[in-house]
């Protein structure tokens, strides 16, 4: 089954705590803090295989968790990291953050490596909080939360010519005469419900990738029936392949299809109709396809760099002109190079910008809510049960403003404050 678009979750591991302990040895004396840190959060990372052509794996298992660091331990021995979690994708995968939109990776090449989802920072044990004004620290963090978020994962086919065209134009038939790909093939509208793949071997050491697109409509730019799920497979393409009936059977003339293509491919990505593309008059052994043609040249007119479009006669049903026009794919193939990488496309990306330090909400009266991710991070990693650290707390928390703000926004003797999944009594 192919997927080419999935939603998944990834959570990176938690950092482990650091811990507080002294030397405790016979002979000696006022040993000093000991407590390790503990081992960082493992990354979930995304790795480009060859070997995939979908992502079907991730309809089944959506979501990905990495391994937490270990905790410190005596002695000043620190925990042991996790190990990254390796999720395969597929080359040409397009990874976006699925709150924002924003592009987070475009994966194109074999064996790339993206980390998706950063493991946390192990906590610092107490042996890293002795100074000479405090020897005996009791004072110990706990590990740094692993970031965690919903992706989108778009699959865009990496080939060197797609076959583009409206339904029944021919393109399966093509492909399944000119590569090893056997497609469904049938007499009806959308026999094609997914992009195939085929490798043209023409000889030893000449050989390029060739994509069947599924047949477009009128609207496809506009999301009509699968439109941007199946122009998106166009966009990597160097060369365009466009099939165009001239059996006369069609509800459209062969110049009038033409057209539908072209607009929709300009309308999706205006350097999408710029593309550098070739046409091909398809099924040319029925008997009106000769006058068809004819007619078809003169109405199409001339290319957007003013020359008469190159068009190619076959039959895809009895393999006419199949030959002659592979191995033209293959010359033009050689000095066309490939498109723009798609994260420089027009999709809209959503800037995040830096957030304060916090946010103060009252949620009712005398409940407080104070959100930000500096703020929140510091409370998840302040370990509870030592007074030390609960003092070192509430000296950072005084140094950002946190008191002066709450004060200024109304909070009085009493009330409750919420940061994270913690709740203190505000005091003046």
């Amino acid at each position: 089954m192919f997927y080419d678009y999935v939603k998944i979750f990834v959570k990176a591991g938690d950092g482990g705590n650091g811990i507080v302990t002294f030397r405790r040895e016979k002979y000696v004396a006022m040993g000093g803090p000991s407590g390790g840190d503990g081992g960082d959060g493992a990354d979930v990372v995304f790795v480009a295989d060859e070997s995939l052509s979908t992502l079907v794996d991730f309809k089944y298992r959506q979501h990905y968790k990495a391994e937490r660091g270990e905790n410190g331990m005596r002695k000043n021995m620190h925990g042991k990291n996790g190990q990254d979690l390796l999720v395969k994708v597929p080359v040409g995968t397009i990874v976006r953050d699925d709150t924002t939109g924003e592009v987070l990776a475009d994966i194109v090449d074999k064996d790339q490596r993206v980390v998706v989802a950063k493991g946390g920072r192990g906590g610092r044990g107490n042996a890293r909080f002795h100074s000479a004004r405090n020897r005996a620290p009791e004072i110990a963090e706990n590990g740094e939360p692993g970031q965690e978020r919903w992706l989108r994962l778009e699959l865009k086919l990496l080939a060197d010519a797609a076959l583009v065209g409206l339904p029944n134009a021919g393109k399966s038939t093509v492909i399944s005469r000119v590569s090893g790909s056997r497609p469904k093939i049938a007499d009806y509208p959308f026999t094609t419900l997914h992009p195939n793949l085929g490798v043209v071997m023409l000889e030893p050491g000449m050989s390029f990738v060739l994509a069947d697109i599924p047949g477009l409509i009128e609207g496809a730019a506009d999301g009509a029936g699968l439109g941007h799920r199946f122009l998106r497979h166009v966009e990597r393409s160097r060369l365009l392949i466009h099939l165009v009936d001239m059996s006369g059977l069609t509800e459209l003339e062969p110049w009038e299809e033409f057209a539908v293509i072209d607009r929709e491919l300009e309308l999706y990505r205006a350097d999408l109709a710029e593309r550098r593309r070739i046409v091909v008059a398809n099924k040319m052994d029925m008997p009106d396809a000769q006058e068809k043609l004819a007619e078809f040249k003169k109405r199409i007119g001339k290319d957007r760099n003013g020359e008469d479009y190159q068009i190619f006669e076959i039959s895809a049903l009895t393999g006419q002109g199949l030959n002659e026009l592979m191995y033209t794919v293959y010359e033009i193939l050689q000095d066309t190079p490939m498109p723009e990488p798609a994260k420089q496309d027009d999709t809209k990306i959503t800037v995040v910008t830096a957030a304060p330090d916090f946010e103060i909400k009252e949620e009712e009266p005398g409940l407080w809510r104070v959100t930000g991710e500096k703020v929140e991070k510091l409370v998840i990693m302040t370990n509870w049960d030592h007074e030390d650290s609960l003092r070192r707390l509430q000296n950072i928390l005084t140094k950002i403003g946190l008191d002066d703000a709450l004060r200024k926004a109304g909070a009085q003797d009493g009330d409750l404050v919420q940061i994270a999944d913690k709740e203190f009594d505000y005091a003046e």
